[in-house]
C-alpha cells in the first residue's frame, strides 16, 4: 500500500547552492547516472543526485555509488528505461543495470508513513509511503547523507542542514537523536561509523544519547546486525570504526565476552586495531582481503593467548570458546568455521616458527592461504610483498631444515605376492 502526504509544515525553504558556492562538478558524476538524471528531467520528472555521492564529491572524495531520487514511481521507471529491475518488498525500487556489473539505485521520494490508528480501527498504515524531496530528506538519518544535487542548474540542496555540518565536520542526527535511535536502534551504529569514516566530531549531546540507547542494539535482529559488521569490516577505515565502537561501549554488546575482554585489555585492542590497519592498506591498494580474513584479524589477539604454544588440536578449542562468548552478532556456520579453521592453521604456523616442527602437508588445507598472510601479519606487521611468504620465514629461521615437501621420502609398502590357486 502506498499513498503521498503533503508536505511538513513548519520548515523553512531550502538553502541552495549555486554552482558557484560548491567544489561539486557534473566532470566527477559518473556518465551512466547522468544519463539517468538528465533522462527523467526530459520526460517531466524531478531527479536529484542524492546520499554520499553528493557528501564524498563535497568532501573532494571519489563516491563508490551513485543514487538517485526522483518522484517517478518505480514502474515509471521501468517503463522507460528497458534495463531497470524493480526490487525490494517492503520498499519497491529500481536498479537500472549496465554492463560491466555496473549498478545505479534510483529510489522514489518518500516520507516517514503515518502513525497507526488508534485501536487498530480503520485499516492498517502503508508499508511505505512516497513524498516530496522535502520529506525524503527529513525522514533520512543523518543530515550530511540527505544532500540533494540538480545537475540541470548544477546545485546542491539542503533541507535538513547537512552542508554547515559538512564545513564543520560533525555529525549529527536528522530529529530528536533518542527518538530516532528508539525507532531504529541500528541508527546508533551507523552514526558511530560515519564518524568514524569521515573523521568527524560527535558533540556531546549525540554522544549521551548513544550511550543512553546502546543497549537497544541487542534487540535487534541478528541478520541485521550482522549484515552491519560485515560493512564495518569491509569497509574504509575499520581500524577507526573499531576504535569508536570501544569508545562508545558498543563491542562487548554486540561480540558478548570477546568484546569485553577487547575492550578492557588495552594491549589486546591496540593489536587488533594494528591488525585492522594493515587490512585497511590493502583495500585502498585495491587487495581487499575477503571477509574470513577481515573477522580473524580483528579476533586474533583474543583466540591467540587461549591457545598457547601448544597442547590439543586448537579448532575444537577455538569452536567451543567462540560458542561460550554469547556473541550477538551471529556469524554464519560457514563462516564461523572459515574462521576458526583460519586462527587454528594460524596457531600451528606460529607454533611450527618457534619450533622447528612444521608439517608441509597444511599447505593443502583449504584455508591454509589466508592462515599463512596472517601468521605473517602477526610476525611482520604487514602483510607479504611479492616473493614474500610463510614458507620464506620459516626457512630463514630454520635454514638446516629440508624446503617444504623435502625431507625423508615415503616408504613404499610392498605388496605380497598373490599365491596362485
Amino acid at each position: 500500500m502506498e499513498e503521498t502526504r503533503p508536505a511538513a509544515p513548519g520548515r523553512g525553504g531550502p538553502l541552495i547552492l549555486p554552482r558557484a558556492e560548491h567544489s561539486l562538478s557534473r566532470r566527477d558524476i559518473d556518465p551512466d547516472a547522468l544519463k539517468i538524471l538528465f533522462r527523467l528531467q526530459r520526460l517531466g520528472f524531478t531527479a536529484y543526485l542524492t546520499g554520499g555521492a553528493v557528501r564524498d564529491m563535497l568532501l573532494g572524495r571519489k563516491p563508490k555509488d551513485f543514487d538517485i531520487a526522483t518522484d517517478a514511481r518505480p514502474n515509471q521507471i521501468r517503463k522507460y528505461f528497458a534495463n531497470a529491475f524493480i526490487i525490494g518488498r517492503r520498499f519497491r525500487l529500481a536498479h537500472i543495470r549496465f554492463r560491466g556489473g555496473k549498478v545505479v539505485e534510483v529510489a522514489t521520494f518518500r516520507s516517514d508513513p503515518p502513525p497507526p490508528p488508534e485501536g487498530g480501527a480503520g485499516g492498517s498504515a502503508p508499508l511505505y509511503v512516497f513524498g516530496t524531496p522535502e520529506q525524503d530528506a527529513w525522514r533520512r538519518d543523518i543530515t550530511v547523507n540527505a544532500l540533494f544535487y540538480d545537475p540541470t542548474t548544477a546545485s546542491v540542496i539542503d533541507h535538513v542542514g547537512g552542508v554547515a555540518d559538512l564545513r564543520q565536520g560533525r555529525i549529527r542526527v536528522i530529529g530528536d537523536a533518542g527518538a530516532r535511535f528508539r525507532e531504529d536502534p541500528v541508527r546508533v551504529w551507523r552514526v558511530i561509523r560515519y564518524a568514524a569514516r569521515l573523521g568527524f566530531a560527535i558533540d556531546g549531546e549525540l554522544a549521551a544519547a548513544i550511550r543512553a540507547q546502546r543497549e537497544l542494539l541487542g534487540g535487534c535482529s541478528q541478520a541485521r546486525l550482522y549484515e552491519e559488521f560485515s560493512k564495518d569490516l569491509l569497509g574504509a577505515r575499520a581500524r577507526d570504526v573499531f576504535a569508536l565502537h570501544r569508545e562508545f561501549g558498543i563491542l562487548r554488546l554486540l561480540l558478548g565476552g570477546i568484546g569485553e575482554a577487547l575492550e578492557n585489555d588495552g594491549r589486546m585492542f591496540a593489536a587488533s586495531l594494528a591488525l585492522l590497519a594493515v587490512a585497511d592498506a590493502e583495500k585502498e591498494a585495491g587487495r581487499a582481503p575477503g571477509l574470513d580474513e577481515l573477522v580473524a584479524l580483528l579476533l586474533w589477539p583474543w583466540a591467540g593467548p587461549r591457545l598457547g604454544t601448544g597442547g590439543p588440536d586448537p579448532f575444537p578449542l577455538l569452536k567451543k570458546a567462540f560458542l561460550d562468548a554469547g556473541m550477538v552478532v551471529s556469524l554464519p556456520k560457514g563462516l564461523r568455521a572459515q574462521v576458526i579453521d583460519v586462527l587454528a592453521l594460524a596457531v600451528r604456523l606460529l607454533r611450527a616458527l618457534g619450533d622447528g616442527n612444521m608439517r608441509w602437508s597444511v599447505r593443502q588445507r583449504p584455508n591454509y592461504e589466508p592462515a599463512s598472510r596472517l601468521c605473517f601479519m602477526i610476525t611482520q606487521g604487514r602483510v607479504p610483498e611479492e616473493g614474500e611468504s610463510f614458507e620464506l620465514l620459516f626457512q630463514k629461521a630454520f635454514p638446516g631444515r629440508p624446503p617444504m615437501g623435502g625431507g625423508r621420502p615415503r616408504r613404499r609398502r610392498r605388496r605380497r605376492p598373490v599365491t596362485p590357486q
